[in-house]
């Protein structure tokens, strides 16, 4: 599970990286301002939660595992997924009904990071 969280951890960053530089210089003549936005915030998300994996991928590395941590980790990358791509989606295509998937990958980020405070809480008593 600790290679899996770091490997999602790079390519989310990496991606992060790329696509922000996609939006704010390939697209930003196409998207509305609005639409920009949903981009920008897609790319915040997606770069915040590659960190938390880094960071998870690290701590479990460390010694901290167990069920509640590889939940975490699933949760960052489903929700990541999730969230974020209904949100590139939604910008590049406009069909609103994308919009309807996002809170489902709130959702999973929300249980990842509770998540990681019980692995975190169960570990360290």
């Amino acid at each position: 599970m600790i290679r899996i969280t770091l490997i999602f951890a790079a390519l989310y960053g990496g991606l992060a990286v790329c696509l922000g530089a996609f939006g704010a210089h390939a697209l930003s003549s196409h998207l509305s301002k609005k639409m920009q936005d949903v981009w920008h915030t897609a790319e915040q998300y997606q770069f915040y939660h590659a960190l938390a994996l880094l960071a998870l991928g690290v701590l479990m590395r460390t010694g901290f595992t167990g069920a509640a941590m590889s939940t975490a980790a699933w949760c960052f990358i489903a929700g990541t997924f999730i969230f974020s791509g209904s949100l590139y989606l939604l910008a590049g295509s406009g069909v609103r009904i994308l919009g309807a998937i996002t809170p489902i990958g709130g959702v999973l980020l929300i249980v990842g990071w509770v998540a990681l405070l019980i692995g975190v809480w169960r570990a360290s008593s």
